[in-house]
């Protein structure tokens, strides 16, 4: 009889199949190579900025495989994990939620110009340097490295399906 009261008050979060996906994501947004030979600023705004332009690119492959719910979890989990770090930072309950808004309204922004940068419509160069650079941009050599990573990425991730995307694999 235990065993069937655990099952049904337990609580189960479905979000947490995509924690290897989120956990990936933030793997490859700290990557050193973007740091080093990317030059993206090793600072708490250029960390998430790097970790947000994979997660767009994520966001935008769950996208095409019908994976809404997915990606609702997974930004649930993005969410949480800033959440988080601000608390850690010394952030209080009160400003908390306008961080995290803000957070939001920044992902948002990004999803939109990788989106229309990697179909074609805008230069990705232009995204990345509003963006990722904050219009602080590096040498050339730099921008053409981080630029040519993340196309390389998206086409990678092209190629990934639905349960191993969800498992963590990023191609």
């Amino acid at each position: 009889m235990p065993k069937l009261f655990r099952r049904l008050f337990a609580s189960h979060d479905p979000k947490g199949a995509m924690q290897p996906l989120y956990q990936a994501i933030v793997q490859e947004g700290r990557q050193p190579h973007w740091y080093l030979e990317g030059k993206v600023p090793d600072t708490v705004d250029g960390r998430f900025d790097m970790i947000v332009a994979i997660l767009a690119q994520v966001m935008m492959r769950l996208e095409s495989l019908d994976a809404a719910q997915e990606s609702v979890w997974l930004t649930e989990l993005f969410i949480d994990d800033m959440d988080g770090q601000l608390r850690q930072e010394g952030i209080g309950d009160v400003v908390v939620g306008k961080h995290i808004g803000s957070m939001m309204s920044a992902l948002g922004g990004r999803l939109s110009a990788y989106r229309a940068a990697l179909s074609g419509e805008t230069e990705l160069s232009e995204a990345l340097n509003r963006n990722l650079y904050r219009g602080s941009p590096p040498t050339g050599s730099a921008l053409a490295y981080v630029e040519s990573r993340l196309r390389a990425y998206w086409v990678r991730l092209g190629s990934v399906t639905r349960p191993a995307l969800i498992a963590g694999e990023l191609g």
